[in-house]
C-alpha cells in the first residue's frame, strides 16, 4: 500500500473531493499554484464540486499558509533576498493579481511586520511613497524591503517596477529610512530555477 507521503497531488486532493473531481481539478488548473488562487466560485464551476468541497479546498490552502506564518513567528532575519522570498512565498502564491507589500525591519534586520498596501489588475498596481513610509514610521522601522508578486510567473522587473523602486529609495533617504531591496515573486520553471528576483542584485540600487 502506497504511503500518503508518496501520493500524487490528485490523490491527496481526492481525500477532499473524491477521485473524479480531483482529476478534473488538476486538469482544469494544471497545478497546485493556480488551484490555490482559485476562488470559491471558480471551484464550483467544475462537476462534482459543490460549496462544501470548494470550501474544503480553500481551507486546506489557507491552513498551509498559516503553517508558514507560524514557522516565521520568531522574527526572522531578512538579510538576503532568499530569506525574504521564503517569508513571502506562500502568502503570495494565493494572489491572482499583483499585491505590493512593505516589510518593516528593525536595526538588526529582523522582521517587524509585513503590510500589503495595494493591489492591482495583473501587472498594474499603484504605489505612493506616503503610504509606504507611513507604515514604516508607524512600525518604528529603521529599514524596509519592498515586495510584490507577478501573477504571470515571470519575476523579471518591468520599467514601472524599476521607476517606483528608485522613487521610493529617494523618498527613504529624505526620511532616513533605508530601502534595502525590492523582491519580485514569480514561479519556478525548468529554465528559471529561482522564483524571485532582487532588484538590488540586478544593480538597480547602484548610485543610491
Amino acid at each position: 500500500m502506497q504511503s500518503i507521503e508518496q501520493a500524487s497531488n490528485a490523490e491527496l486532493l481526492s481525500a477532499l473531493t473524491g477521485a473524479g473531481p480531483a482529476q478534473l481539478l488538476m486538469e482544469r488548473f494544471g497545478g497546485l499554484a493556480p488551484l490555490a488562487r482559485a476562488s470559491l466560485d471558480d471551484l464550483q464551476q467544475l462537476k462534482g464540486i459543490g460549496k462544501g468541497k470548494a470550501a474544503a479546498i480553500r481551507s486546506a490552502f489557507l491552513l498551509a499558509q498559516r503553517l508558514t506564518q507560524e514557522t516565521h513567528r520568531e522574527a526572522p532575519m531578512l538579510d538576503t533576498p532568499e530569506r525574504v522570498a521564503d517569508v513571502l512565498r506562500e502568502p503570495n502564491r494565493l494572489y491572482a493579481v499583483e499585491h505590493f507589500q512593505v516589510l518593516c525591519l528593525n536595526t538588526r534586520r529582523r522582521l517587524l511586520a509585513v503590510e500589503s498596501i495595494g493591489q492591482g489588475i495583473l501587472d498594474q498596481v499603484l504605489v505612493h511613497a506616503r503610504e509606504v513610509f507611513a507604515i514604516a514610521i508607524a512600525k518604528r522601522a529603521s529599514a524596509i524591503i519592498l515586495a510584490h508578486n507577478h501573477p504571470s510567473g515571470d519575476p523579471t522587473p518591468s520599467d514601472a517596477d524599476i521607476r517606483v523602486t528608485r522613487d521610493l529609495i529617494r523618498a527613504g533617504q529624505l526620511l532616513k529610512i533605508e530601502v534595502l531591496d525590492h523582491i519580485i515573486l514569480g514561479q519556478r520553471t525548468i529554465e528559471r530555477p529561482r522564483d524571485y528576483c532582487s532588484l538590488r542584485e540586478l544593480g538597480h540600487f547602484a548610485g543610491y
